[in-house]
């Protein structure tokens, strides 16, 4: 009898460690659409990075007992149609119960109509179209629309004084939308808009351009494109000799900006999210771990994916490891002040827009400085 209990307290033990161990191993899957590889490898690169930090720290920090999060990483090639492939693999591994991405909004967008038709909730750390949320009601966004950015630069300049802008945009949805936008902020404020031109992805010759808009002795330019093109534009301005004063997008903040573009890019105001040398505990956390592990510096590329897969997980953990698909987008919709290093993020339930401010740079020897 002793014999038969004994054995029956084993067999007990066991069932009870590997029901444990299963608990514990209990995975939960993310996607992650971005390009890694084509011209806009640069920023998935960075976007991997910074979710790699991010799901480190947070399976280290026991926020969801009994089960950990992976991250499967697919490359877009910030392309649509591969986004479209990347969304339909997603969305039929019933594992996966969230995405982020995509880089541009034209992918983004793209895919969110795949993501939308099945349910499943998508968050894009840089999609700043003011149409990506309307794709369906399971699109988010941690950054603010060019429907904020375009009118907030708008009253900054005006405020400083300029009247008569240009602006020089990249031919997307995006760049569009950022021209669109801007120009109405100006316009609303009594000011001008003496030329709109638009560059094809890939341009790097934009003399052409600004000797172009030059002609109409605009006080200021606007530019509406990535940091790499405004490096150009930048070296290329002060090649031909032109003063004229120049404003520009958050995504033109990266210290790869004044790397690329030298002492040419002295005296550019912009719009960011991101501040690197920001004496928030949670920037500086972010920022020494990220050179720790990276060698660089993060830019605001990096610090929005951050922020963005720090807001899924998150939203995971408030609802538990038996998340779906259904619940996180729920968890999603209802985060209030995430305190991310891009700000506190609070999506607005019903149309699931971000609130979040915008702070003012100048760049100035060599640094960029914060404007008051």
């Amino acid at each position: 009898m002793k014999m038969k209990n004994f054995i029956f307290g084993i067999a007990a033990m066991v069932i009870v460690l590997v029901a444990s161990t299963a608990f514990a191993e209990k995975k939960i899957m993310l996607g992650y659409s971005l390009p890694l590889t084509g011209s806009h490898a640069q920023y998935g690169e960075v976007f991997r990075n910074s979710a790699k930090l991010q799901l480190d720290k947070f399976n280290k920090s026991g926020k969801l007992a009994g089960a950990t999060v992976e991250i499967t990483y697919e490359d877009s090639k910030s392309d649509p149609k591969e986004a479209i492939n990347i969304a339909r693999k997603f969305v039929d591994n019933e594992q996966i119960v969230g995405v982020l991405g995509d880089f541009t909004s034209t992918v983004s967008m793209a895919a969110g109509r795949v993501y939308g038709m099945e349910g499943m909730p998508q968050l894009s750390q840089t999609a700043s179209h003011p149409d990506f949320t309307k794709v369906g009601n399971c699109q988010f966004r941690n950054i603010t629309t060019q429907a904020y950015e375009g009118p907030f630069v708008a009253k900054w300049a005006e405020g400083l004084g300029f009247k008569k802008f240009a602006i020089i945009a990249i031919q997307n949805d995006w760049g569009i939308s950022a021209a669109e936008n801007f120009e109405k902020g100006i316009k609303d404020l009594g000011g001008e808009i003496t030329a709109v031109e638009y560059f094809n992805p890939g341009n790097r010759d934009f003399r052409s351009i600004l000797t172009k808009v030059a002609r109409d002795k605009p006080e200021a330019i606007y530019l509406c494109m990535m940091y790499e093109e405004g490096a150009m534009v930048l070296q290329q301005k002060k090649q031909l000799g032109i003063k004229t004063a120049i404003f520009g997008t958050s995504s033109l903040y990266s210290p790869k900006l004044i790397e690329l573009a030298g002492d040419s890019a002295d005296d550019l105001l912009l719009s960011t999210t991101f501040m690197c040398d920001s004496p928030e505990p949670n920037v500086v956390e972010f920022v020494s771990a990220y050179k720790k592990n990276y060698g660089s510096e993060p830019n605001m590329f990096a610090a929005q994916a951050y922020d963005a897969v720090g807001i899924m997980l998150d939203a995971i953990a408030k609802v538990g490891p038996d998340v779906t698909r259904s619940s996180l987008r729920d968890a999603l919709a209802q985060t209030k002040d995430y305190p991310g290093v891009t700000g506190a993020t609070t999506f607005d339930p019903e149309t699931r827009e971000p609130v979040k401010g915008l702070a003012r740079l100048k760049v100035e020897n060599g640094s960029f400085a914060l404007v008051n």
